[in-house]
Parts: C-alpha cells; structure tokens; sequence
C-alpha cells in the first residue's frame, strides 16, 4: 500500500524521486571516473553512456519502489 501511495505523488512520493535521481547520478560518476582511467578522457561516446546509465538507475530504482 506504501509503494502505491508514493508512486501517487507527496512527500514520499517526491523523496522517492529524489533518491532515484541520487542514484542515477551515483551511477553515472562511477561510470565516469571508470572511463578517465580507461581512456584518459571523457568522449561523446562516454557522455552519451553516462546518459543511458544514469537514466536506466534511475528508472530502476523507481521501479523498485513500485515492485
């Protein structure tokens, strides 16, 4: 009943975002500091990744709350 009502909206529904969109960026960093090790850089090929990852986590992680 608790992950309905957040996914309804208020202030659970808002923290729950919050956390997802904290967990898409944590994703993306990781992601990041990997590829300035690997490739001594960030390409648009990385920037374009750290998009696609950051929004999947964050996806997920909403998700998770609704299961």
């Amino acid at each position: 009943a608790e992950a309905a009502g957040a996914a309804s909206g208020g202030l659970g529904g808002a923290l729950h975002a919050l956390a997802a969109v904290l967990v898409g960026l944590a994703a993306a960093l990781l992601l990041r500091r990997h590829a300035v090790r690997r490739l001594r850089g960030v390409t648009g090929d990385v920037l374009g990744a750290l998009v696609e990852i950051a929004t999947t986590a964050a996806l997920l992680s909403l998700a998770a709350v609704r299961g």
